[in-house]
């Protein structure tokens, strides 16, 4: 009988990824970001920085950066942030934002309107190179992934992302999080 396929799962709220164009224009010139606590892919953090985030019907307030700086903004909220936003973003692939709707930005500096970039973000896995052949998976492949709990459920369609810049982590929205009564440090079993 092989192994459990275990992976830790990450509950991930609504956040902000910003060229550093904008975070100059919203934070002022020379601006950088500035870590609050590392996450778990390598290299990448939460900010000290947070934006404010308007939609057509709503807005949220001291929105979390996630840096570094990235080659377009983007802004990942769940379908339930959307509503309160008055959008109706896709789900999505991260980067992957054509097509989708834009909102306005506002920082301490500073605003920008995008008119594009939000996304719900598609459920996935970040497979190191490594844990991708322990587990026999590919890239893109669509996994089942059981997270069990109180509330436990079977999880379709979620995308393996693997790279050697990966450490292994499934991401969820807070919506899928709160519907499996899951929380970030829980662990979920590929399936299928």
């Amino acid at each position: 009988m092989s192994e459990a396929k275990k992976v830790p799962v990450g509950v991930s709220a609504r956040h902000v990824h910003l060229t550093q164009e904008h975070i100059e224009i919203l934070f002022g010139p020379g601006a950088k970001l500035t870590e609050f606590k590392p996450l778990s892919q390598p290299g990448q953090f939460a900010a000290n920085e947070t934006v404010a985030v308007h939609g057509p019907k709503g807005s949220f307030a001291k929105v979390r950066i996630l840096g570094p700086a990235r080659r377009a903004t983007q802004v990942e909220v769940s379908r339930t942030d959307a509503f309160a936003l008055g959008l109706n973003p896709p789900v999505r692939e991260s980067g992957n934002i054509e097509g989708t709707p834009g909102v306005r930005i506002v920082g301490p500096a500073g605003e920008v309107t995008i008119e594009k970039g939000v996304i719900v973000a598609a459920r996935h896995i970040h497979f190191h190179t490594s844990d991708a052949a322990k587990f026999g998976i590919a890239d893109k492949q669509l996994l089942k992934v059981r997270v069990g709990g109180e509330r436990g459920v079977v999880f379709e369609n979620v995308i393996a992302r693997v790279s050697d810049q990966f450490a292994l982590d499934m991401h969820i929205d807070t919506d899928e999080g709160n519907a499996a009564g899951a929380s970030t440090g829980d662990e979920g079993e590929i399936i299928g």
